[in-house]
């Protein structure tokens, strides 16, 4: 295709009274010139190329720095979850430790107080805060309330008896 172009152009010229060797040195200078414009266009397509490698790769590099931060984030956030459910478990255990060992003190405490005369229980229970008594109080049994209240001043243990009727009313 190009050698028929090059004789249409040939003919023309010729045509137009053209020297066929001058026309011969305008197409050498022109092939020249377009050899030299092939060069350039190659030589940047291979620095595209070259530019596109290595975006690609950096591409690459940057998706995988990603999974592997995400993989440890992930593998992070397992093992915060895993820390925060132990120590979720350690708390619901020293809660009941706790609990435990507040009622075996009050039992403790409601015992003392159980096995003691009334006269003698009253008057400590006279002497305390009445929140405390009324703490103390509460976890004895009715017959032994009503006869330690019967021993103790007739004011401290209305005021006593109301605490308890709070602690109990819903």
């Amino acid at each position: 295709m190009k050698r028929a172009a090059l004789w249409v152009v040939l003919a023309v010229l010729s045509l137009q009274g053209a020297d066929p060797l001058e026309c011969g040195k305008i197409f050498e200078e022109r092939k020249q010139e377009l050899e030299l414009r092939l060069e350039q266009i190659d030589e940047q397509r291979q620095a595209y190329e070259a530019l596109k490698d290595a975006t690609e790769a950096m591409l690459r590099r940057k998706e995988a720095k990603l999974r592997k931060e995400a993989e440890e984030l992930n593998a992070t956030r397992a093992k915060l979850d895993e820390e925060r459910k132990q120590i979720e478990k350690l708390i619901a255990r020293n809660e009941a430790l706790l609990k435990a060992i507040k009622e075996a003190k009050a039992d403790k405490v409601s015992r003392t107080y159980a096995k003691m005369k009334a006269s003698a229980a009253a008057q400590i229970l006279s002497n305390m805060k009445p929140e405390e008594a009324a703490k103390i109080v509460a976890t004895l049994k009715p017959k032994t309330v009503g006869q330690i209240l019967a021993k103790m001043d007739p004011a401290k243990a209305s005021e006593i008896t109301l605490l308890l009727e709070d602690r109990t009313s819903p």
